[in-house]
């Protein structure tokens, strides 16, 4: 309906954008990863130069991620398990406040939808601060877990616990995993439910078969708009955490970035980590072209 040249100039934008902080971003963090290092200080010399680029670090950090045998496999290990239980109480909790919202609620949609953004305008830093509080040994969780008899001492939950750390995943991350599963279960139509309930299905069967189909791309967006972010996180683990023993994949590119000495590797570990997770979009890419494609027709 347009000419092409006006549908390049309301893309020329975004392209410029990402062309500018994403690409050349990418390209030297790449350079830093294959580069070399100063013999006296110690600092990595990005080669920009593909013919001067060095798989060294490279190697070096993938053997170090060699399942079962390299020394940071543990902690590659521990971030996937972690950030799987993370999905799993992110689908859990938000599904149901995800389709309420979109398919019962009416009057309180708005409210509703109010209280999901509220958090994002409030620092992360503030939110996780706020946990800290809540659970130390003096805290909130402590008084009310003691209280109604769970609990017969108090517990320090901010001393190197598994369950914080992902708890507190949860809790940072879920907003955004909610908000594209409600435009998602929001746009489809709701006459496939009067039809399945016509038809004699009861609710479980209706869910099963119309809505959980009908709401894979949203839920299917929510988890890698989550999950992306969780396996460079560092600051939740530090802040809830602090300790060896819970350290992710983000906590290991953060030493290394802090080190003057290993920076590059620092750098090599991100892009192993990206190859990961580029390898974990393909299967959202391929069902994401292919909705598109059915939409289409």
């Amino acid at each position: 309906m347009y000419p092409r040249r006006y549908l390049l100039a309301l893309g020329l934008p975004g392209l410029l954008w990402v062309g500018l902080f994403v690409t050349v971003g990418l390209y030297a963090l790449i350079a830093i990863a294959v580069g070399g290092t100063d013999p006296i200080l110690l600092t990595p010399i990005p080669a920009w130069n593909p013919l001067h680029w060095s798989t060294t670090d490279l190697r070096a950090v993938g053997a170090a991620l060699r399942p079962f045998h390299g020394t940071d496999w543990v902690v590659f290990q521990r971030t996937c398990i972690y950030i799987a239980l993370s999905l799993a109480g992110c689908i859990l909790i938000g599904y149901p406040v995800a389709y309420y919202a979109a398919v019962r609620a009416r009057r309180t949609k708005g409210l509703i939808l109010a209280l999901l953004v509220t958090p994002l305008l409030v620092s992360y830093m503030l939110r996780m601060l706020a946990w800290v509080g809540l659970l130390s040994p003096g805290g909130w969780v402590n008084f009310v877990l003691m209280r109604v008899g769970l609990m017969s001492h108090q517990l320090n939950w901010l001393q190197g616990r598994p369950v914080t750390v992902v708890l507190g995943l949860i809790y940072g991350w879920i907003p955004y995993f909610i908000i594209p599963l409600y435009a998602s279960l929001a746009r489809f139509d709701q006459r496939y439910l009067e039809a399945s309930r016509d038809l004699g299905a009861n609710t479980f069967q209706t869910f099963l078969h119309i809505t959980l189909p009908l709401s894979k791309q949203g839920i299917l967006a929510g988890t890698v708009i989550v999950a992306l972010p969780m396996f460079g996180d560092y600051f939740t683990n530090g802040l809830l955490s602090g300790s060896s023993s819970t350290a992710m994949a983000g906590t290991l590119i953060n030493t290394y970035a802090q080190s003057q000495t290993a920076q590059s590797f620092a750098a090599a570990v991100a892009v192993w980590l990206m190859v990961f997770l580029g390898i974990l979009l393909l299967p959202y890419l391929r069902s994401s072209a292919r909705a598109t494609l059915e939409v289409a027709r």
